[in-house]
């Protein structure tokens, strides 16, 4: 029998056994279950959802201490680290609470049968409905916000999905404990038990996501991950949606006015940003354009001085710790790229490493020369002081796209931002203006997203939209009122409305 269980990322031993890793029949029975919840859980309406989540928060929050405890011993993460992302994880309950009961994500839409330049219309009404239970593959690097807590599960609930979660294998305790806070909650309400459930162990997670009661699979992890999983789905005889957040460098643009009235400062908010979190953060700034004039100088010089001063920290797992090493290891032996600072090179304690820094030039950046490297390092790359726009341009032609563009500017150079913010547009889903990308605002006007590889979907990860990814159009023609949604039927008004082509507002 195998088990899961975590390692102790700070000294590489292994942690105590958790659970078995679930078998093909008990994955078979929960994904059956979880199709069984469908129903409960989409007639417990937008309010009576909006209380499963309030309650899952509440939940959440009674245990806070014992989950930033188990967490902390299997990622190496601090505990402040932790306790932000569980308040976050608890807030985006909230939040999507509150999305329900606004009841305008719905998109309610009702064309009243009339005549029509092209003829008689019939009466159609419109809504988006659950799209029924969906796999959600917790994170390494969020073992809360992104994990069995986090977004994908509170907005596929909100929609009226089930979720059945896999536990990723760097914190199983902590998805295990995630999962009985929840799961004790839910015991609480009327939504059935199998609104929720949970599996672990690579192969669990392979045939979860090839079960027919699964509609769609929400993912947030490594390109390889997600391509694999998408080849799972590509196999099946019915393919399903994924939404798979996978890969990033997330470029940064200097403007040489920006590096010249304020380098040292930018320097500074740069190392906390790619640090932050030992780096393991799908935001991270992974390149930097940086002028050659003089301000570009002293950033660079700034960047040094403080890359040597952030102490090393353990990252999430041996599969990140050996690419982490591998990618630095071939910034630093490539001939046209300077490591900052004498980063070094002796294996620390456990899965631990040193920040860095690299320099190049605009003239060497080409494709495959900077990928994602999970961890904290960033590479800066030097361009004609003359020439932002075109050094942008020609940047982000080699690259592969991002989830974030950041521009730093400095104030009158309006024409400028205008040219870097058309280059930048078709790359990234955010673009981050004078500030860094590494925080991620769970909000009503949040993007999280971007074009392949940063995503492989339109839709956003974070916020409010979020909960498309889980819900389809459906449209009803000539129905009688009795077996309408109640949002769809004449005379409602607690939602905002499209009628015969017109918005209605609540009231």
């Amino acid at each position: 029998m195998t088990y899961a269980a975590g390692v102790d990322p700070r000294t590489a031993n292994p942690l105590p056994a958790v659970t078995e890793e679930t078998s093909e029949q008990q994955v078979d029975n929960i994904a059956e279950r979880a199709a069984t919840a469908c129903a409960g859980l989409e007639a417990m309406g937008r309010h009576g959802r909006g209380e499963l989540l309030d309650t899952m928060a509440d939940a959440v929050e009674r245990h806070r201490d014992e989950l930033v405890e188990t967490a902390a011993l299997e990622t190496g993460f601090t505990t402040g680290k932790l306790e932000g992302e569980l308040t976050r994880a608890g807030y985006q309950l909230r939040f999507f609470a509150d999305v329900i009961r606004d009841g305008g994500y719905l998109e309610a839409t009702i064309d009243r049968a009339r005549t029509t330049p092209m003829g008689p219309r019939p009466d159609l009404r419109r809504l988006l409905l659950p799209i029924g239970p969906v796999a959600v593959f917790g994170a390494s690097n969020f073992p809360f916000a992104f994990s069995v807590l986090g977004g994908d599960t509170a907005s596929a609930l909100a929609a009226g999905c089930p979720v059945v979660v896999k536990a990723h294998a760097s914190h199983p305790a902590t998805s295990k404990l995630s999962f009985d806070v929840l799961a004790e909650a839910i015991a609480g309400t009327p939504a059935p038990v199998a609104a929720l459930g949970i599996v672990y162990g690579r192969e669990a997670g392979a045939r979860l996501v090839a079960h027919p009661a699964i509609r769609a699979v929400g993912f947030t992890g490594s390109l390889g991950g997600g391509n694999a999983l998408l080849d799972i789905i590509n196999r099946r005889p019915d393919p399903i949606p994924f939404y798979g957040e996978l890969s990033s460098i997330n470029p940064v643009i200097v403007t040489p006015t920006a590096a010249a009235e304020r380098g040292e400062a930018i320097a500074a908010d740069l190392v906390t940003s790619f640090t932050l979190g030992a780096g393991q953060l799908c935001t991270k700034p992974g390149l930097v354009l940086v002028p050659d004039n003089a301000g570009g100088d002293a950033l660079v010089r700034a960047v040094d001085k403080a890359v040597a001063e952030v102490a090393s920290a353990p990252l999430l797992n041996e599969r990140i710790f050996d690419s982490y090493r591998s990618g630095t290891r071939e910034l630093r032996e490539h001939p046209r790229v300077s490591a900052l600072g004498a980063p070094d090179e002796n294996p620390a304690a456990g899965f631990t490493v040193e920040p860095m820094a690299f320099e190049t030039g605009i003239d060497d950046l080409h494709e495959g020369l900077v990928t994602e490297i999970f961890g904290p390092v960033t590479v800066l790359v030097r361009y004609p002081a003359a020439h932002p726009d075109v050094a942008t341009r020609s940047a982000l032609a080699v690259l592969p796209y991002s989830l974030t563009a950041t521009i730093i500017h400095a104030a009158g150079e309006d024409e400028l931002l205008a040219r870097l913010t058309d280059i930048t547009r078709p790359a990234a889903g955010r673009i981050v203006y004078n500030g860094f990308p590494t925080g991620v605002a769970v909000s009503w006007a949040q993007t999280h997203g971007g074009p392949w590889p940063s995503t492989n979907s339109l839709h956003t990860s974070v916020g409010a939209t979020a909960i498309r990814r889980f819900l389809r159009p459906v449209t009803y023609q000539n129905a009688p009122e009795s077996i309408l949604p109640e949002e769809l039927r004449d005379g409602y008004e607690a939602i905002v409305r499209r009628l015969d082509g017109v918005v209605t507002l609540p009231g």
